[in-house]
């Protein structure tokens, strides 16, 4: 089986399919629907949430379409003005609810509640409650009716634009990898970053300075995108603290659905214990032969030892790994993963004009979840698409709930996919006949342990370091390269001898418009899931329910209450997350041990 192409009929055919007209038609009619209520009306507020309700999937389907068809190719110029129009759309949708959920946040409690008892037309509305109520803790930080609605009409050129260029551009940029005999070769900018997951040696180190090369061939544009992306947000920070000091973080902060005192322990306790990444840094350094890690072998596959092979996967062997594993929770994960590939919801196959990434969405109109990745064949691959297959399934199990209640925090999406990439990586190691085996699936544990332990806390330093100075004035691009590469030293240390100090411009998460600080729920999944994962030997039989009951909570608690049900923890104390980089530690001992066995 060669890495798929995925099916998007199962929303629309094509970008000519009349369905699309006539959805945009019937939304534009709902946004115009939204007039003829008045807000201060009990009665017409119910009508308002469930209006919204019914645009939230319209708009949300169409949005994913454009974007699913956009990823694919950065050239297609229809599914760039659809994006367009889709986003014109939105901003027109929230500025019709504005004045509804600014009436809704300023209820008295009886009010509220009687909103949310709702009537016999629409029945009761108790299942918005989390969201509203959540909601209504930023009743202090909102601006005027008016001004919300001009903001979210300045978004789509303004904001949201800064995102389009990034994608447009990265998924338009070639590269040219100049190879030791003196050859060259030229491909697209994607293509390039998956020879950095693989076996590849000769080209790899080619491939990563031919990356950084046309980064800082384009430095400038990918500076005015960072600095345009965090000076409006801190504006408007600035334009919301009228009532209380809004903090750049607390944007952040809210949406992951976590309190400031739970960032602060984590990212604590990953600096108490950098020494743990940097030793997985090392040992890996071992076996690519140098003292210290290069940082183009970061994120290969384990290379060859004893003068064997690198391990190659084609696509049908990836699922086949993940579907067995998957099986060794419950056949449903296992069947959930034929599924995916049977109804072609992955996308995997390699192109040059592909975006960079991977990504879980979903048509919310079916329900249907999508996987988007670029298979270059490594172990890094099959451990990528077992991420987004955990990302899939979490939507999955939500999908007969409400789809307000499906709607859950990057720092809660995180555990999934990542307890995904851990049943594969145990599963693997549990099968392993030789201490080869074990050394390469303690190799995929160092590297995400490198990869969450120190690269995901580089990334929250330096974008905090960031949006402290950029208070003070645009950066250069040579601001953003020497704090990249001095928040690099930082953290990597005697690991590694040599900054990526263009990661600022080649990481798509700097330039997300819609959410800031889009590095710490890694982390924060990462650790978590480690206690998650632990509760797999402890429950039995039992842990698949618990686990799916988990799930379905995300869409209806803060990651403080989610954790408290069902682990019974405090996760705004470091000893939560010091257990699970307690496991983790001994995961490295176990890498080094082996790799020293085999040196002697």
């Amino acid at each position: 089986m060669n890495a798929p192409s995925w099916d998007l009929s199962i929303a629309y055919e094509s970008l000519s399919d009349p369905k699309i007209s006539q959805d945009m038609k019937i939304a534009k009619e709902k946004v115009a629907d939204f007039a003829a209520l008045d807000p201060t009306a009990i009665g017409d507020l119910m009508k308002a949430i469930a209006l919204k309700d019914q645009l939230t999937i319209i708009v949300r389907t169409l949005s994913s379409y454009a974007s699913c068809l956009s990823s694919v190719d950065a050239s297609d110029d229809g599914a760039k003005k659809l994006a367009g129009n889709v986003d014109k759309l939105f901003s027109e949708f929230e500025q019709a609810f504005n004045p509804f959920i600014q009436a809704l946040i300023h209820l008295s409690v009886d009010e509220f509640n009687t909103v949310l008892a709702g009537n016999d037309d629409l029945g009761e509305l108790e299942a918005y409650r989390f969201k509203l109520e959540r909601e209504r803790l930023k009743r202090n930080r909102l601006l005027s009716v008016g001004e919300e609605q001009l903001l979210s009409a300045m978004n789509v050129d303004g904001r949201n634009a800064w995102g389009r260029l990034y994608d447009n551009l990265t998924g338009s940029l070639s590269v040219t990898l100049k190879l030791k005999d003196g050859s060259e070769e030229s491909m697209g900018l994607s293509q390039a970053v998956s020879i950095l997951y693989g076996p590849d040696s000769e080209r790899r180190e080619p491939a990563w300075k031919a990356i950084s090369e046309v980064m800082c061939v384009h430095e400038q544009s990918f500076a005015a995108i960072l600095n345009g992306l965090a000076g409006g947000r801190l504006t408007e920070y600035e334009k919301r603290s009228h009532t209380e000091q809004v903090h750049f973080l607390d944007s952040s902060l809210h949406s992951s659905r976590i309190e400031k005192e739970t960032l602060e322990a984590m990212i604590k306790v990953a600096r108490d214990n950098q020494a743990v990444g940097r030793k997985a840094g090392l040992q890996m350094a071992k076996l690519f032969g140098t003292e210290k890690l290069k940082p183009w072998d970061e994120l290969a596959s384990m290379p060859a030892i004893e003068g064997g092979e690198s391990e190659s996967y084609n696509f049908e062997q990836g699922i086949s790994i993940i579907r067995e594993a998957f099986a060794g929770v419950d056949q449903e994960m296992a069947d959930f993963v034929d599924m995916m590939v049977e109804r072609q919801l992955i996308d995997a196959a390699p192109q040059s004009t592909k975006r960079l990434g991977a990504y879980c969405t979903k048509f919310v109109n079916t329900r249907t979840p999508l996987v988007f990745m670029t298979w270059g064949g490594s172990m890094s691959d099959v451990l990528t698409l077992a991420h987004e297959l955990g990302h899939a399934f979490h939507n999955w199990v939500m999908r007969d709930m409400p789809v307000v209640r499906s709607e859950y925090p990057m720092t809660l999406a995180e555990t999934a996919s990542i307890f995904a990439e851990n049943i594969v990586r145990d599963a693997l190691l549990e099968k392993a006949e030789s201490d080869r085996d074990r050394l390469m699936m303690l190799w995929e544990e160092a590297q995400a342990t490198l990869a969450l332990m120190i690269n995901i806390p580089v990334r929250f330093e330096f974008e905090q370091a960031f949006y402290e100075q950029r208070q003070q004035g645009e950066f250069t691009p040579a601001q953003f390269r020497e704090l990249m590469a001095s928040t690099w030293r930082e953290w990597y240390g005697e690991a590694m001898d040599e900054t990526n100090d263009m990661f600022w411009a080649s990481k798509l998460h700097f330039s997300i418009p819609e959410l800031s600080f889009y590095n710490y729920p890694y982390l924060f999944g990462y650790l978590f899931s480690k206690g998650v994962y632990a509760q797999r030997a402890v429950k039995g039989e039992q842990f698949y329910s618990d686990y799916k009951a988990l799930l379905r909570d995300t869409g209806s608690m803060t990651a403080e209450e989610v954790v408290q049900k069902h682990l019974g923890m405090d996760i705004r104390q470091p000893e939560f997350w010091q257990q699970s980089v307690d496991m983790v530690s001994t995961q490295i001992d176990a890498f080094e041990q082996l790799i020293e066995a085999g040196r002697q």
